[in-house]
């Protein structure tokens, strides 16, 4: 007897009644909707309400929402400079009450005795402005100032005082303290001659403090599911609140799971110091080291390759793809190979420089390093892993619930009539077997036999509406390193 879903057995109106079952239109893995997050500050110019969620199209969409030069404007900016395809979330964040905008200073002194032209760096913004002959220290803040002020884009705003121009970081909070200044990054940039100046970095005259609680932002949140999460926020209290949030989705009451990017601005040894302090299977810190650009600028581009290579494929791995849009430091403030190897060894990600000044992605890697005995786990090192189950989770509980949408639960062994909507362990076995076929072919898992082999699909002694399932997949790895002998003849 057949299975019907709306043709009632007792309708005696003739004719012909046909209805549609769309349990077998459905064929292969699925494709698993990408949406990423972001939050960060606004400024005052922007439409947008704080902690409210708000669906961003484009790049102006976000300037318009956030306002010209906030920090959410600017991470997005640069994720869609990269990344177009993945659907762009964002919460705003007002600036916290009790916070403390960073400041830094520009000292001039002199005076020119050649025309040419300023040019400082803002965070990796140029900001330039010309020198004639004779022009003073004090005309020289003026103008700087000026030309800051005129760049509502920048990270800071600025004003003069004499020969001292001080500029304000935009936002409250520690992330200010991230805004690097420096001189002349070009080879052809040039101070012209006569005129000197100084720099003291953003956070170094008055430090910034007081970053924004996203504990609204997470409440704004819902249940909505983002595959990725972008933040400027690596202080303890935000990474604790947020590492609880990602941990709670990924369980398997909620079912959605997600990967947080963010990155750290700071030497070496204190970026190691950093990762070692953190151990979370669903968070990517990128650490920037002395990179001009600002760590939301880095956690935006980190999280856009990330994103777009696994949208097409979590298992692919991610070395080699271009951080396009950051500026790469100065030969000799880049890390070398031990030294990446020690960030890798504590919770840290990694990039180099091409030698066309590129910065490329080394190695992305999660924040685990642990497990709960303090012992040294492996298991969540790349961030594939995490990448690649959870697609395996929503690809097996779409195929369930495509297949088996109101099956009636029976045990194996009876000759149930054709057409009957019912389910048994044999049925869903066979199901997830052929799951795992096109999972082998996708290329995300291995060893189809043992799969096959290991499959526990039973039901509930208790409940006896339930089936009980173990999914043993061997996933696919990543081709991370090439050792080799060369035992050469003479």
């Amino acid at each position: 007897m057949i299975s019907f879903n709306s043709i009632p057995g007792n309708i005696r109106v003739p004719l012909a009644y046909v209805e549609f079952d769309n349990t077998r239109a459905v064929a292969g893995t699925p494709a698993m909707p990408y949406k990423v997050l972001f939050v960060g500050q606004k400024v005052s110019a922007g439409t947008a309400a704080v902690n409210t969620l708000y669906r961003v199209a484009t790049a102006d969409a976000a300037i318009a929402l956030f306002g010209p030069g906030a920090m959410l404007a600017r991470m997005i900016q640069m994720y869609k400079s990269i990344n177009r395809s993945c659907d762009v979330w964002a919460i705003a964040l007002a600036d916290a009450v009790a916070g403390v905008a960073a400041t830094g200073t520009c000292l001039f002194s002199g005076t020119a005795t050649a025309a040419g032209t300023f040019a400082i760096y803002i965070g990796g913004d140029r900001v330039r402005f010309a020198v004639p002959s004779g022009m003073t220290a004090s005309q020289a803040a003026t103008a700087l100032a000026a030309a800051v002020t005129a760049d509502t884009t920048l990270a800071v705003t600025a004003t003069a005082d004499t020969a001292t121009v001080t500029f304000t970081a935009r936002h409250k909070g520690v992330c200010g303290n991230d805004i690097d200044l420096r001189f002349n990054y070009y080879s052809d940039d040039a101070t012209p001659a006569g005129l000197a100046a100084t720099l003291s970095q953003v956070g170094s005259v008055v430090a910034g403090s007081g970053n924004p609680d996203m504990a609204d932002a997470i409440t704004a949140m819902g249940d909505n599911w983002f595959q990725g999460m972008v933040t400027p926020y690596t202080d303890s209290a935000n990474m604790a609140a947020l590492e609880a949030e990602l941990l709670d989705r990924w369980g398997g009451v909620r079912q959605i799971g997600g990967l947080a990017y963010c990155s750290y601005r700071a030497t070496h040894a204190n970026s190691v110091t950093f990762g070692d302090g953190r151990n979370s299977p669903l968070v990517c810190c990128m650490p920037s080291g002395q990179n001009p650009n600002p760590t939301w600028i880095w956690a935006a581009a980190t999280a856009a390759q990330a994103t777009a290579s696994v949208a097409l494929d979590p298992a692919r791995p991610f070395q080699s793809l271009p951080l396009t849009g950051l500026m790469p430091p100065p030969e000799t403030s880049r890390w070398m190979l031990d030294e990446l190897n020690l960030l890798l060894n504590d919770g840290m990600s990694t990039w180099e420089v091409d030698a066309g000044g590129v910065i490329r992605i080394n190695r992305l890697i999660t924040m685990y390093q642990e497990n709960t005995y303090g012992l040294p786990d492996a298991s969540y090192l790349n961030i594939n892993t995490p990448c690649t189950i959870e697609y395996l989770r929503y690809s097996l509980r779409t195929r369930v619930t495509q297949k088996f949408p109101r099956h009636k639960l029976a045990d194996d062994g009876v000759d149930y009539g054709p057409g009957q909507a019912i389910a048994t362990p044999k049925t869903i076995k066979a199901e997830i077997v052929a799951l795992a076929s096109e999972w082998v072919e996708a290329g995300l898992v291995e060893n189809l036999d043992q799969f096959r082999e290991e499959l526990v699909v039973e039901r509930n002694a208790s409940d006896r509406d339930r089936v009980d399932v173990l999914v043993p997949p061997d996933l696919v790895n990543q081709f991370m390193i090439f050792a080799a002998q060369i035992q050469f003849r003479l």
